[in-house]
């Protein structure tokens, strides 16, 4: 899907070589902007408050010990090799995995679901798995038959949802700031506190002010960005373990992490808080799984960013193994390990990755935005695609939600055994529990602030899904009988008038209650009446063939309409012209296709929502649609008359 341009993109092809490694070469300067810049950060948080780095190294070896593993088994082990599997045709990300369990399990809230959308094209996934096991249909209909579970499942994935938007209102600032903080070493002290606030702020002014004129303006050069950051850590870090500690290696060995608990105790515990930041932006490479293709996030990841990640971290290593006491009030942080003489460079090389970083949380944010709308858990808005301590805590809290929906999916939707997720979830889920405690110590001291952000979103959020589900009750309790409006005859007792009017409702079956209201209340209303609902159903894509559902209420000489317009969690809804073009095509295609059938029986006709006729958008019709003049029968003059009523000859693509 081009966000841009909301143009289908079926994500299940044969993809090779040469665009897979083009897709790893613009993954960087999307999926991994975050990640590639946590060096800035992640020392000088680690030594903030907590503890002290001494002459006997113990600590740098274990904070560096500690990134190295945690590198290792979260984005290495977790992601790459096991999460990225658990893709939603193509998709991933929080709603992908709640997507699956609401396909395999039933346990979604989408208040108008129909059995005709299972018959979608994207609602089967593509794993061939074995048969569920025994454990597993349990959980299944255990989780099917309580109401509350599904609640908490729900609730689960808006606290990941909420949690992520909360991290991004905060991640542009941090990142920004954190490389502008370089000015500190490479100008005068009485100078540097007067610049970097002004300065981190202009940058942040400018990167919004670039939101107006969309990513895919100023995305081209990310990749080269975060490209040039990658091998410029790289080959400092580097410099720094031949230059002053080629044994630095050593220090990946876990019993270094065991010698950092060892001594510090509780302030190193503490201190995880700082480290777990090494891991930031690691959800990005499922988040944005559609963009891109698993194979080549991977061959991203473990051939450039990873070993890139690594170096940076043992140089810095090695430079504070033999630099103990810092003449500066930086203390222990990226630039004091950067040489001087290309200290201004570096400055301006991790000032443009930060801003890259930033750019794709906030692109993010927003695609999030657009897919709890779609979940029917936040009002509908257009959106045009367009401290470290802090940040912590919310990253952690998404990889926790992540985890727990995994080891679902591993059972309801890859059919394997309970023990397997249940190790799964221990295994991952205690680091992550061990990080997430960490972080609860810095609460008071400015955590507080994205918990607080992605509560009220989720509040909000889970407010306005209640108020969605209560009103589709009301409307569905409070429905108009398809009798009372046959009772009316074909004019509905009121003057109908050349045009074609739309009604929008909630409904997928039934006439609104509003309706009644019109034909009590209006002289006049349109000769071709259109029920039109427009909804959700999950999954990532609906196809444009697949995207209308085409009915007939009633009679032919009624003249009234049911079209409902699916849309998927990733999809552009279009309010446009193109839109209108495409309805009243699908309207005229049904009605050219009924041409050829005969009249049914009264009770027939009264079943209309078992007759729902699936219709393309106009551009799938490449004939366009086809007027006919024949007028033999009654039926066949009500429908010439609804096919000049609705005259759409071959849909001009959009300008």
């Amino acid at each position: 899907m081009d966000l841009e341009g909301g143009v289908y993109r079926s994500p299940v092809k044969k993809e090779s070589w040469k665009s897979v490694l083009i897709l790893a070469y613009q993954s960087l300067g999307v999926v991994y902007g975050d990640l590639s810049t946590s060096p800035l950060y992640v020392y000088k948080s680690a030594f903030a408050e907590d503890i002290q780095h001494s002459e006997t190294n113990e600590e740098i070896y274990g904070v560096l010990s500690f990134v190295f593993w945690t590198l290792t088994v979260v984005p290495l082990l977790k992601y790459v090799f096991i999460v990225l599997r658990a893709d939603d045709n193509g998709e991933g990300g929080t709603f992908a995995l709640y997507s699956l369990l609401c396909r395999q399990a039933r346990v979604g809230f989408l208040p108008n679901c129909q059995v005709a959308d299972e018959d979608l094209s994207a609602y089967k996934k593509d794993i061939v798995a074995p048969p569920s096991t025994v454990a597993g249909s349990r959980l299944k209909s255990t989780i099917e038959k309580h109401k509350v579970l599904q609640r908490m499942l729900l609730v689960l994935t808006l606290i990941g949802t909420c949690m992520v938007i909360g991290d991004g209102v905060l991640t542009p600032a941090i990142s920004v700031f954190s490389a502008v903080s370089g000015l500190e070493l490479s100008m005068a002290k009485e100078h540097h506190k007067y610049v970097e606030v002004p300065v981190a702020c202009l940058i942040l002014v400018c990167l919004f002010a670039l939101q107006h004129y969309g990513t895919h303006r100023v995305g081209v050069i990310f990749a080269p960005i975060v490209i040039t950051w990658l091998l410029c850590i790289s080959v400092i870090g580097v410099y720094n373990i031949f230059h002053w500690n080629p044994k630095v290696y050593q220090a990946l060995s876990p019993y270094y992490m065991y010698k950092f608990l060892k001594k510090t105790q509780r302030r190193g515990w503490m201190s995880l808080g700082g480290i777990l930041l090494c891991i930031t932006g690691s959800e990005a490479m499922f988040a944005d799984l559609g963009h891109f293709s698993q194979l080549s996030i991977k061959i991203a990841f473990t051939s450039v960013v990873y070993p890139s990640l690594i170096l940076a971290y043992m140089g810095q290593a090695a430079y504070l193994s033999r630099h103990h006491i810092i003449e500066n009030d930086y203390r222990i942080g990226f630039y004091v390990s950067v040489p001087e003489r290309i200290r201004w460079p570096v400055l301006a090389i991790a000032i443009l990755a930060a801003v890259v970083g930033s750019q794709a949380v906030i692109t993010g944010t927003f695609s999030i935005i657009k897919q709890c709308t779609a979940l029917g858990c936040f009002p509908r808005v257009k959106i045009v695609h367009t401290s470290s301590k802090v940040h912590g805590l919310a990253v952690i809290t998404v990889m926790l939600v992540t985890t727990c929906l995994m080891s679902l999916v591993m059972v309801l939707c890859w059919h394997r055994s309970i023990f397997l997720a249940v190790c799964f979830i221990l295994f991952f889920g205690s680091v992550e529990a061990l990080y997430f405690s960490a972080s609860l110590i810095k609460f008071l001291e400015g955590a507080w602030v994205p918990i607080a952000l992605s509560f009220t979103f989720m509040i909000v959020m889970y407010i306005w899904h209640y108020g969605t589900l209560r009103k589709y009750e009301f409307d569905v309790q409070n429905k108009v009988s398809i009798n009372w409006l046959l009772s009316l005859g074909p004019s509905l007792g009121i003057v109908r008038v050349r045009g074609i009017g739309l009604i929008n409702t909630e409904l997928v079956s039934g006439i609104p209650a509003i309706f009644s209201h019109f034909v009590t209340n209006l002289p006049a209303f349109h000769q071709v009446l259109v029920f039109l609902c427009i909804k959700s159903v999950p999954v990532p894509y609906v196809r444009p063939e697949e995207r209308f559902l085409v009915g007939r209420i009633g009679p032919k000489e009624y003249r009234l309409y049911r079209c409902i317009v699916r849309y998927g969690y990733h999809d552009v809804h279009k309010d446009d012209v193109e839109f209108e073009r495409d309805l009243v095509c699908s309207i005229a295609e049904f009605i050219r296709s009924e041409r050829s059938e005969t009249n049914g029986s009264s009770e027939d006709l009264l079943k209309d929502d078992e007759k729902m006729a699936v219709i393309g958008t106009c551009s799938t019709h490449i004939d366009g649609i086809q007027i006919s003049s024949d007028e033999e029968d009654t039926a066949q003059q009500a429908s010439s008359s609804e096919m000049r009523e609705i005259q759409s000859p071959v849909c001009p693509k959009k300008e």
